[in-house]
């Protein structure tokens, strides 16, 4: 699959995000662990079934990448915001707004991670 974006963001949990992740619909591509501890995570990659896709990571102090988890935020197209929004719910997510239609579209709601990453769903794709 060639996508032209990619999401990227760093967890302290990053198993438990990709077990959040899953949830709510991405597909795992591929993960690799550090050797000599196999609870990091050094690069995952999951895609979302309508493109695209999200890159992460277990969180470790590097200078010369200072993204802290909890910081990001994505915005997921799909076909049944209501739906992705319950099982967002339903795997561990704050609600932070219920699902509603759009005044310029669509319909789409937003929460927020275990981790702190804010998440909106919505059926608009753009113009």
């Amino acid at each position: 699959m060639d996508v032209g974006l990619w999401q990227s963001l760093t967890f302290r949990d990053a198993d438990a995000a990709m077990g959040w992740l899953s949830a709510i619909g991405f597909q795992e591509r591929a993960v690799y662990r550090d050797e000599k501890d196999p609870s990091t995570i050094v690069h995952a990659e999951l895609v979302w079934p309508k493109g695209g896709g999200l890159m992460l990571g277990s969180f470790a102090e590097q200078p010369d990448w200072p993204k802290q988890p909890g910081t990001g935020a994505t915005y997921l197209v799909c076909d049944d915001c209501d739906e992705v929004f319950r099982r967002a719910v339903a795997a561990g997510a704050t609600v932070l707004r219920e699902p509603a239609d759009q005044d310029y579209g669509g319909r789409s709601a937003s929460v927020q991670d275990v981790e702190g990453n804010l998440w909106s769903m919505g059926t608009y794709a753009g113009e």
